[in-house]
């Protein structure tokens, strides 16, 4: 593993986080509630890094989630948006070259995160308001990604979707 990347995740406590596999600490979680229950806020750092591979798949949020690059290389998200059409952001300190040090993910996007190809090891955050619950997320298998028809995503939900019979659900009682 990259030393930067093992002194970031000892330095958070990271753990993958259950179904993407991402490294995640949680940093905010707002003692606030929804009239729903849930937190009106929460925070996550996050890091992807080459080895082990370490990305997020395909899942969709019931909330917005907003995106934040802090450092490393660069990050890919590929976004499948609802009712058809994809798009992908990618997140990094080049501005000036139309990176993005923010994005925002809109409730119901199917989205997927990975390093840019090369890429060794790059730290990020995710915010959301209201805050994120497992009960907010669902994620997305390779089967049925396929057959909602984003052809033109095929190669990346193979490789970034959830395999089939695989959990697509977070824990019972997890809210990172």
């Amino acid at each position: 593993m990259n030393e930067v990347a093992a002194a970031l995740i000892e330095h958070f406590g990271m753990e993958p986080l259950p179904v993407e596999g991402t490294f995640f600490a949680s940093t905010y979680r707002s003692t606030i509630a929804t009239p729903a229950g849930g937190p009106v806020g929460t925070a996550i750092v996050g890091l992807y890094c080459d080895d082990p591979p370490s990305r997020s798949l395909f899942h969709r949020l019931e909330v917005d989630e907003v995106w934040h690059f802090y450092g490393g290389d660069p990050i890919r998200l590929v976004l499948l948006h609802p009712g058809g059409g994809s798009d992908e952001v990618i997140l990094g300190g080049d501005v000036l070259a139309g990176q993005r040090v923010q994005h925002v993910v809109s409730a119901g996007t199917w989205q997927a995160g990975e390093l840019v190809p090369g890429g060794a090891w790059a730290l990020f955050g995710c915010t959301a308001a209201p805050g994120f619950t497992g009960a907010c997320f669902e994620g997305g298998n390779v089967a049925a990604l396929l057959a909602a028809g984003y052809a033109d995503r095929e190669d990346d939900i193979h490789r970034l979707g959830i395999s089939d019979g695989h959990d697509t659900s977070m824990p019972a009682g997890f809210d990172g």
